[in-house]
């Protein structure tokens, strides 16, 4: 090799940043990921299937660069103090969430760790981050727009069932990002001149309940507030909601697939999938607190025209223009 190749070679060495170093030496991190659901039959093939394929979209190979330590609520939110205090013995690198209601117990078991928000609703009213632009501390990753997103649910559920005058909003009490959402609904139903019948809901046996009581009152649609215990349930949530004949409007694509009428706003999974780049920039050596928070620009609007048939429901033509995607 002449001297002049050599020097140059040396030269691009000492301007890699540290953190790659410590990669390419053979730093294996230890990446903790917990939700409020229950375990899946397996990640890879669930909506945290896209954390994986983030990774893996960004040359990260399991087992050789990354290991992930993944905890699962079951629906009881008061086991999240629990996987901070494990996560903190276990030396986690990084946490991953998509539940922000939990980041304050991280925090009371050690406030270094970064951790980075898959998905969150206005974290800023949290209390969590100080600004979306400049997060601070040690948190950073993605943030849904709720207030956005609720009334254009609402809109678009009674353009599809029109003369409703009440609907259901079923919610999980334990999560504090549904206090959020209910307020935004609220604003926009009184604005439609619609009533809004909240129904509480923390498991299975608690939605089942709460169908229940729906059965016996006047309410003619059903609007479901984003929530992993909810999301665990989706599929159940979806045949009640048919079963009961109640046209259902939800935040995420997922509760479409599973046989919801129709779903407005993100794709859990792609949520995940780019948490993984927040990821990424942490390993490379960026600090959480100065990565901005990312906020949705594209919501996406799913139709099981499937389901609308179940329920004699006849969706308007232009709707299914308007759709992204419609399931048939």
């Amino acid at each position: 090799m002449r001297r002049r190749e050599f020097i140059t070679l040396l030269g691009g060495a000492a301007a890699w940043p540290l953190a790659a170093r410590a990669q390419q030496a053979g730093k294996v991190w230890r990446i903790g990921v917990f939700s409020g659901a229950s375990r899946p039959a397996s990640p890879e093939s669930s909506y945290f299937g896209g954390f994986l394929q983030g990774m893996h979209e960004l040359g990260y190979v399991e087992g050789r660069d990354f290991v992930i330590e993944w905890r699962f609520a079951d629906g009881d939110y008061a086991r999240f103090a629990s996987f901070a205090a494990e996560f903190a013995e276990l030396k986690i690198d990084i946490v991953v969430t998509a539940i922000s209601g939990a980041v304050p117990k991280f925090r009371e078991a050690n406030t270094t760790i970064p951790i980075v928000l898959a998905y969150s609703v206005d974290p800023v009213a949290q209390g969590l981050v100080s600004s979306l632009a400049r997060p601070g501390g040690n948190i950073t990753g993605l943030s849904s727009s709720v207030t956005d997103i609720m009334p254009k649910q609402l809109d678009l559920l009674l353009a599809a069932v029109p003369n409703v005058s009440t609907v259901a909003v079923l919610l999980n009490p334990a999560n504090p990002t549904a206090t959020i959402a209910l307020k935004a609904g609220m604003a926009a139903a009184q604005q439609a001149g619609v009533k809004l019948r909240p129904v509480e809901a923390r498991n299975r046996k608690e939605i089942e309940a709460a169908f229940d009581v729906l059965a016996k009152e006047p309410v003619e649609a059903l609007l479901v507030i984003v929530d992993a215990s909810l999301a665990n349930e989706r599929q159940r949530i979806a045949e009640l909601a048919r079963r009961n004949r109640l046209p259902s409007m939800f935040g995420n694509r997922e509760y479409a697939e599973a046989g919801g009428l129709m779903s407005y706003g993100e794709s859990l999974r792609d949520f995940l999938r780019r948490a993984a780049t927040y990821v990424d920039k942490i390993i490379k050596g960026a600090k959480p607190g100065d990565l901005p928070i990312e906020q949705p620009t594209k919501y996406t609007f799913v139709i099981n025209r499937k389901t609308a048939e179940a329920l004699g429901v006849k969706i308007p033509p232009h709707l299914y223009i308007f759709a992204d995607d419609v399931i048939e």
